[in-house]
């Protein structure tokens, strides 16, 4: 890989040298790469952090170049793009029309995917359930387990390069309608109530305490988070801003399915 990431930082800052072969051929190797799960945007250290890769995503950017809009088939669908849609989708993952995942992203087995949408650079992880109408975003990388129920959207980070894309961890389950972008990070098995928006900057505050904890752009694992309003202070005066609120913690005996909506009902929580 340190080959093709060569040639990939190459030719971003150099784009002319996309006019040779072997330069194009770095660009389709490393998407084709991303497309079957051996190449991701960003990889989890064994320390638990997560570790961005740029020059995959300089990869997508001039596979964008590279590309004409033009017109695509797929069996009866017809489109008018520059990416086609995934190609040899295995036995078993399963897509039901007119769920669309776009090449150059990986789909693990057991993935479900609704009639929603998976951009390129996404990676999503075993057994995981896209459901109606939600959308994962460019570069997203979702994990093992995770419900991401009817309307969800998960925001595409593709630019710049070295931005942090939007992290689900493994086993989080999040509520209809919820929004996670800018490259926010959820911990593993979190829960994201219904409707609850969240943005890098966005105060996400942990009231579970005598004392409140506030984050930025993350939740910790196992937190059952929803939407929240607080008093903020401006000239004209004083007014509710958003925030999201930390209200409790999922624990072991609340993984399975029937056990975490009774967890969910019993903290008022909408899913």
């Amino acid at each position: 890989m340190e080959a093709l990431r060569t040639l990939i930082e190459e030719a971003w800052h150099a784009p002319e040298k996309l006019q040779q072969l072997t330069y194009r051929d770095a660009v389709e190797t490393a998407i084709a790469e991303l497309d079957a799960g051996r190449l991701r945007c960003a990889t989890r250290r064994p320390d638990g952090e997560w570790e961005i890769h740029a020059w995959v995503k300089m990869a997508i950017l001039l596979y964008f170049r590279l590309r004409k809009v033009e017109p695509i088939t797929a069996g009866d669908l017809q489109f008018f793009d520059k990416i086609p849609p995934k190609p040899n989708i295995p036995p078993d993952v399963r897509i039901v029309p007119p769920g669309i995942a776009r090449y150059g992203s990986y789909l693990a087995p057991g993935v479900v995917l609704m009639p929603g949408y998976v951009n390129i650079g996404a990676y999503v992880g075993e057994q995981t359930m896209i459901d109606t109408w939600a959308t994962v975003g460019s570069c997203a990388q979702i994990g093992k387990g995770v419900h991401i129920s009817g309307g969800v959207g998960i925001g595409g980070v593709l630019e710049p390069p070295q931005a942090q894309p939007v992290i689900i961890e493994d086993g989080v389950f999040l509520g209809s309608r919820s929004i996670i972008v800018e490259g926010v990070r959820i911990g593993e098995k979190a829960v994201i109530g219904a409707g609850t928006i969240l943005t890098a900057s966005m105060p996400i505050i942990d009231v579970t305490g005598e004392q409140p904890r506030e984050y930025r752009g993350y939740v910790p694992p196992g937190a059952v988070v929803i939407s929240g309003m607080r008093e903020k202070t401006f000239p004209a005066g004083t007014y509710q801003v958003p925030c999201a609120l930390i209200i409790g913690w999922r624990r072991p005996e609340h993984d399975e399915k029937l056990a975490l909506n009774a967890l969910l009902r019993d903290m008022h929580v909408p899913v």
